[in-house]
């Protein structure tokens, strides 16, 4: 029952969304083709401004993966992350997740593929793709699009933020399927 509720509503929210903003906008005498094309304008405008932030991170995620400072890194830290009983194939997504979503999501894919969606690496690092952010891409995007240049404080809370989401997931998921 509740299944088939969600279905229904997930259905309709969005046509139900766009037609109530269409008839708000009638009903207020708004020029919406016009508005529209503004805000389409402006957007084009935005994602050009933003172009340089998400090469710098496209770069810098390439040049982690092919020179294979990951790897090293989880065999350095095998010992570690072995004693915190963390997989160490679960160091990837740690490094990756606050440069890239979709970066996070290929080495995600890669985890469930090889070790199968039942493994504990694989259920920890879905929860860490759930508790954790995009730190670097969000203040790439959003704060090159506005033109805020000065983020060293919002670089430490992200990076403290994302460490705490890791910290809880490596918590949930031990306390769940260890």
């Amino acid at each position: 029952m509740f299944q088939s509720v969600m279905n229904i509503i997930s259905l309709w929210a969005l046509p139900v969304i766009i037609i109530l903003i269409l008839t708000m906008g009638l009903v207020k005498k708004v020029p919406i083709y016009e508005v529209f094309t503004v805000g389409a304008k402006d957007g084009f405008k935005i994602s050009v401004n933003i172009i340089p932030y998400l090469v710098a991170i496209i770069v810098a995620i390439s040049m982690l993966r092919a020179s294979g400072v990951i790897e090293m890194t989880g065999a350095a830290l095998a010992p570690v992350l072995n004693y915190l009983h963390i997989p160490v194939d679960t160091l990837p997504i740690m490094i990756v997740r606050s440069l890239s979503g979709s970066a996070a999501l290929g080495v995600f894919s890669d985890i469930a593929h090889s070790l199968g969606p039942d493994a504990y690496a694989t259920k920890l690092a879905a929860i860490m793709l759930g508790s954790s952010e995009t730190t670097f891409y969000v203040l790439a995007v959003y704060f090159g699009a506005v033109g805020i240049t000065k983020f060293r404080y919002a670089i430490l809370v992200g990076i403290l933020a994302d460490i705490i989401g890791i910290v809880a997931a490596v918590s949930v998921s031990h306390w769940l399927f260890a």
